[in-house]
């Protein structure tokens, strides 16, 4: 059984649990890792992004016609370094990319909370860091959810041109197959996005999409989740589509579940499912709705994902290295395969 106050109990400990997301720019990973932020906190939980550690600035890598996704661009050596820092409870001085003007920023003093999410393009790139990370997640948006999700953080955020991010991410395309898509092997889940099957101004206009959750199987559990449905809410409260659907699906030979959510599911439905998680763990309060009527696909699987982790934290000072991560990089992959298009 888990602790009676496991917040508390991660507050204490001196294990500082490393979460990976991996996947291109603009693919959505900070979204997917929003349950564990907000179940935990800003005590408890920090983010570092791999952009920090480019090894060129934006005007350098012009002149070396490289991208940032070929990992001879990064300094891998440095973030392992401070990996292994942060992993000992010490303070590191963090590098800074700044996105604004392509160049980098002094360097600031960082402190390890006791989760850390470790976000960018190569989290699973090098043995080392994969040793590292105690969980790690790919997210594998459709090609055509991430165009409109670059362009539109790009433009809006980051004042660029429309042609240009589009010019870019052709550019950048061959070295995503060769050096980032590779990385979803080494992943304990995958998250992939496509608009939703009820339509695409439903994804644009509500944030409503299909979400597949790919998983590997877990050793051991504090218990079951109970995804029961309860057909009177259900029935009498939902006015909106949803489906679930479960799949098997193959990612580098290994079998994983799929588990799709689409459209959204009333609150009321979804609570019980939040209120289950709370149980099993004692970690609460899970409120992933803040009071809104309905949970998005999206959000149902950032709940599922937020309870694997969970787990995952549990067991890992009683089982620890049981992730392995030690297979070889791939060369030339050309996607994640889980579910190939």
């Amino acid at each position: 059984m888990p602790p009676s106050d496991f917040k508390s109990v991660i507050a204490e400990s001196p294990y500082v649990f490393i979460i990976g997301v991996a996947g291109d720019s603009g693919s959505g990973k900070t979204t997917f890792t929003r349950a564990i932020r907000e179940i935990f906190g800003g005590e408890l939980v920090s983010t570092i992004t791999i952009d920090d550690y480019h090894r060129y600035d934006r005007r350098e890598r012009k002149a070396l016609g490289i991208t940032p996704l070929v990992p001879e661009a990064n300094r891998f050596d440095l973030l392992e370094e401070h990996l292994l820092a942060l992993k000992a409870g010490e303070t590191i001085e963090k590098p800074v990319y700044n996105h604004d003007n392509g160049q980098f920023d002094p360097p600031v003093p960082f402190s390890p909370t006791k989760i850390l999410i470790l976000e960018g393009l190569h989290p699973f790139v090098t043995g080392t860091l994969r040793d590292l990370i105690d969980f790690k997640l790919y997210v594998d948006p459709d090609p055509d959810v991430k165009r409109a999700w670059k362009i539109k953080r790009d433009v809006e955020k980051r004042g660029y041109a429309v042609d240009t991010v589009i010019k870019e991410m052709e550019v950048r395309k061959p070295d995503y197959e060769q050096y980032v898509a590779p990385q979803c092997l080494f992943a304990d889940a995958v998250i992939r996005i496509a608009f939703s099957k009820y339509g695409r101004e439903v994804s644009e206009e509500r944030n409503v999409y299909r979400v597949t959750l790919c998983q590997s199987r877990l050793e051991k559990s504090i218990g079951d989740v109970d995804l029961s449905i309860d057909l009177f809410g259900l029935l009498s409260l939902s006015e909106r589509d949803f489906m679930v659907e479960f799949t098997t699906e193959d990612v580098g030979g290994e079998a994983m579940g799929a588990l799709t959510f689409d459209g959204e599911l009333n609150d009321t439905v979804a609570r019980k499912l939040e209120r289950n998680i709370e149980i099993q763990t004692q970690v609460e309060p899970i409120d992933l709705s803040q009071g809104g009527d309905y949970l998005t696909a999206g959000d149902m699987a950032q709940l599922i994902l937020a309870w694997r982790i969970i787990n995952r934290r549990i067991f890992i000072e009683s089982a620890p290295g049981t992730d392995g991560g030690r297979k070889e990089m791939p060369g030339g992959s050309s996607g994640c395969g889980c579910g190939r298009r």
